[in-house]
Protein backbone atom coordinates (compact mmCIF):
# COMPACT_ATOMS: atom_id res chain seq x y z
CA UNK A 1 0.00 0.00 0.00
CA UNK A 2 1.21 3.41 -1.02
CA UNK A 3 1.56 6.51 1.49
CA UNK A 4 -1.10 8.08 -0.53
CA UNK A 5 -3.38 5.30 -0.47
CA UNK A 6 -2.78 5.00 3.60
CA UNK A 7 -2.95 8.92 3.80
CA UNK A 8 -6.35 8.85 2.05
CA UNK A 9 -7.54 5.31 4.15
CA UNK A 10 -7.16 7.71 7.47
CA UNK A 11 -8.62 11.08 6.20
CA UNK A 12 -12.09 8.73 5.57
CA UNK A 13 -11.10 7.06 8.69
CA UNK A 14 -11.29 10.11 10.86
CA UNK A 15 -14.14 12.26 8.66
CA UNK A 16 -16.14 9.24 9.61
CA UNK A 17 -15.53 9.77 12.78
CA UNK A 18 -16.03 13.41 13.21
CA UNK A 19 -19.06 12.35 11.02
CA UNK A 20 -20.22 10.09 14.43
CA UNK A 21 -19.47 13.07 16.67
CA UNK A 22 -21.65 15.58 13.42
CA UNK A 23 -24.40 13.05 14.42
CA UNK A 24 -24.34 12.95 18.30
CA UNK A 25 -24.67 17.04 17.91
CA UNK A 26 -28.04 16.24 16.11
CA UNK A 27 -29.31 14.00 18.26
CA UNK A 28 -29.25 17.10 21.08
CA UNK A 29 -30.62 19.52 18.33
CA UNK A 30 -27.44 21.12 17.32
CA UNK A 31 -26.04 22.06 13.80
CA UNK A 32 -24.46 18.91 13.01
CA UNK A 33 -20.85 19.36 12.88
CA UNK A 34 -18.16 17.53 14.04
CA UNK A 35 -14.31 18.02 14.61
CA UNK A 36 -11.56 15.56 15.59
CA UNK A 37 -7.67 16.18 16.24
CA UNK A 38 -5.27 14.22 15.49
CA UNK A 39 -1.21 13.91 16.09
CA UNK A 40 0.86 10.90 14.26
CA UNK A 41 -2.86 9.50 13.52
CA UNK A 42 -3.51 9.61 17.13
CA UNK A 43 -7.02 10.84 18.93
CA UNK A 44 -5.60 14.18 20.95
CA UNK A 45 -8.88 15.70 20.63
CA UNK A 46 -13.00 16.02 19.91
CA UNK A 47 -15.90 17.91 19.49
CA UNK A 48 -19.34 18.67 18.58
CA UNK A 49 -21.43 21.93 18.24
CA UNK A 50 -22.86 22.85 21.73
CA UNK A 51 -23.58 26.33 20.72
CA UNK A 52 -27.34 25.81 21.77
CA UNK A 53 -27.02 23.41 24.62
CA UNK A 54 -24.19 25.78 26.30
CA UNK A 55 -25.19 29.12 25.54
CA UNK A 56 -21.86 29.68 23.71
CA UNK A 57 -21.93 31.29 20.29
CA UNK A 58 -17.80 29.86 20.28
CA UNK A 59 -19.00 26.36 21.21
CA UNK A 60 -18.03 25.06 17.98
CA UNK A 61 -17.34 21.94 17.38
CA UNK A 62 -13.56 22.85 16.06
CA UNK A 63 -13.24 25.51 19.20
CA UNK A 64 -13.96 22.18 21.53
CA UNK A 65 -11.78 20.07 19.81
CA UNK A 66 -8.96 22.43 20.32
CA UNK A 67 -10.04 22.95 23.67
CA UNK A 68 -9.33 19.56 24.23
CA UNK A 69 -6.33 18.75 22.27
CA UNK A 70 -4.63 21.54 24.15
CA UNK A 71 -5.67 20.34 27.74
CA UNK A 72 -4.40 16.93 26.69
CA UNK A 73 -0.95 18.39 25.21
CA UNK A 74 -1.01 20.33 28.07
CA UNK A 75 0.28 23.18 25.73
CA UNK A 76 -1.93 25.75 23.79
CA UNK A 77 0.29 24.74 20.74
CA UNK A 78 -0.70 22.10 18.60
CA UNK A 79 1.87 21.71 16.19
CA UNK A 80 2.35 19.28 13.97
CA UNK A 81 -1.39 18.03 14.48
CA UNK A 82 -4.28 17.81 11.49
CA UNK A 83 -8.19 18.60 12.39
CA UNK A 84 -10.70 16.97 10.37
CA UNK A 85 -13.97 18.34 10.57
CA UNK A 86 -17.01 17.52 8.57
CA UNK A 87 -17.84 21.23 7.67
CA UNK A 88 -16.05 23.99 6.24
CA UNK A 89 -14.37 26.27 9.63
CA UNK A 90 -16.13 29.74 9.76
CA UNK A 91 -13.53 32.75 10.31
CA UNK A 92 -13.58 32.50 14.27
CA UNK A 93 -12.90 28.62 14.09
CA UNK A 94 -10.39 29.22 10.92
CA UNK A 95 -8.37 32.35 13.19
CA UNK A 96 -8.04 29.61 16.25
CA UNK A 97 -7.18 27.01 13.94
CA UNK A 98 -4.06 29.31 12.74
CA UNK A 99 -3.03 30.27 16.44
CA UNK A 100 -3.58 26.88 18.04
CA UNK A 101 -1.07 26.07 14.81
CA UNK A 102 -2.55 23.22 13.50
CA UNK A 103 -0.34 22.03 10.42
CA UNK A 104 -4.03 21.09 8.23
CA UNK A 105 -7.10 21.76 7.85
CA UNK A 106 -9.60 18.61 6.56
CA UNK A 107 -13.01 18.72 6.21
CA UNK A 108 -15.92 17.05 4.42
CA UNK A 109 -17.84 19.83 2.29
CA UNK A 110 -17.85 23.92 1.83
CA UNK A 111 -20.12 26.14 3.81
CA UNK A 112 -21.90 27.44 0.98
CA UNK A 113 -23.58 30.12 2.99
CA UNK A 114 -20.27 31.08 4.98
CA UNK A 115 -17.65 29.87 2.30
CA UNK A 116 -14.19 31.18 4.16
CA UNK A 117 -12.64 32.57 0.87
CA UNK A 118 -15.64 34.71 -0.02
CA UNK A 119 -15.66 35.99 3.89
CA UNK A 120 -12.01 36.50 3.57
CA UNK A 121 -12.15 38.33 0.67
CA UNK A 122 -15.55 40.21 0.92
CA UNK A 123 -14.06 41.47 5.20
CA UNK A 124 -10.33 41.62 3.90
CA UNK A 125 -10.67 43.68 0.27
CA UNK A 126 -13.53 44.78 0.17
CA UNK A 127 -14.44 46.34 3.65
CA UNK A 128 -10.96 47.85 4.05
CA UNK A 129 -11.31 49.94 1.13
CA UNK A 130 -14.92 51.85 1.89
CA UNK A 131 -14.65 51.86 6.25
CA UNK A 132 -11.80 54.20 7.87
CA UNK A 133 -9.68 52.21 10.24
CA UNK A 134 -8.82 53.82 13.09
CA UNK A 135 -5.47 53.49 14.66
CA UNK A 136 -2.06 54.32 16.39
CA UNK A 137 -4.52 55.04 19.41
CA UNK A 138 -2.36 55.25 22.47
CA UNK A 139 0.45 53.18 20.97
CA UNK A 140 2.84 53.65 22.79
CA UNK A 141 1.16 52.29 26.26
CA UNK A 142 -0.45 49.38 23.72
CA UNK A 143 3.42 48.46 22.66
CA UNK A 144 4.79 48.87 25.73
CA UNK A 145 2.79 46.50 27.66
CA UNK A 146 3.52 43.76 24.85
CA UNK A 147 7.10 44.75 25.14
CA UNK A 148 7.77 44.79 28.65
CA UNK A 149 5.07 41.04 28.55
CA UNK A 150 8.02 39.50 26.27
CA UNK A 151 10.89 40.39 27.44
CA UNK A 152 10.35 39.42 30.89
CA UNK A 153 9.36 36.57 29.46
CA UNK A 154 12.16 35.99 27.63
CA UNK A 155 14.38 36.61 30.93
CA UNK A 156 12.81 33.72 32.70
Amino acid sequence: MTKKMKNNINKRYWIQYALKLAEQALKIGEIPVGAVITLNNKLIGEGKNCVINNNDPTAHAEIIAIRNAAKFKKNYRLTNSLIYVTLEPCLMCYGALIYSRIKKIIFGTYDNKNNITRILQKILINNIKKNKIKNKILTKKCSDILIDFFKNKRKK
